[in-house]
C-alpha cells in the first residue's frame, strides 16, 4: 500500500482567513481531499456489499428508492448510501424526494453517505449499478 503524505506546504498571499480559499484551490490540497473522500466511500460501500453478500441480497440491506423509503417509514434505516447524481438531481421533484428521504434518515439518527458522481469514483459507479440508493437497516423488516 502506498503511503501518501498528509501534510502539504501551500503558499498564500497573506495570513488572513481569506487565504483559506487559496489553500483549498491548491491542486495538491484538492487531490488530497479527493483521495480521502474516495477512501472513505470505498470503505463504507465495502460494509454494504459484505452485508449484501452475506445475506444473499435480503436481510439488513435494501436498495432501490421504493424499498429504502419503505424501510425509512419504519425508521429502520441505519445507514443510507446515495449517489450525488440522485441527491442533486436537476429534476426538482426528484431532488425533493431524495432530500426529504435524507432528512428523515438523519432525523431518526441515521448516517447518510453521499457518493461522488465523478468519473474517477469507483464506489460511486458501483452504487449507481445498484440503483444509486441503498441502505443498511437497523433490524430485519417483516
Amino acid at each position: 500500500m502506498e503511503h501518501k503524505p498528509r501534510l502539504i506546504l501551500v503558499s498564500t498571499s497573506s495570513g488572513r482567513k481569506e487565504s483559506l480559499r487559496e489553500v483549498l484551490e491548491d491542486p495538491g490540497v484538492k487531490n488530497l481531499v479527493k483521495d480521502r473522500k474516495a477512501e472513505e466511500e470505498a470503505s463504507v460501500l465495502k460494509e454494504l456489499m459484505e452485508l449484501k453478500r452475506m445475506s444473499g441480497g435480503g436481510g439488513r440491506v435494501c436498495y432501490g428508492v421504493r424499498s429504502v423509503e419503505a424501510a425509512q417509514e419504519m425508521a429502520a434505516v441505519e445507514k443510507l448510501f446515495i449517489t450525488e447524481e440522485l441527491y442533486r438531481s436537476v429534476d426538482i421533484g426528484r431532488r425533493r424526494r431524495y432530500v426529504k428521504l435524507v432528512s428523515e434518515v438523519e432525523n431518526y439518527g441515521g448516517i447518510v453517505h453521499v457518493f461522488s458522481s465523478m468519473d474517477e469514483s469507483e464506489s460511486g459507479k458501483e452504487l449507481t449499478q445498484l440503483t444509486g440508493i441503498a441502505a443498511i437497516l437497523r433490524f430485519l423488516l417483516p
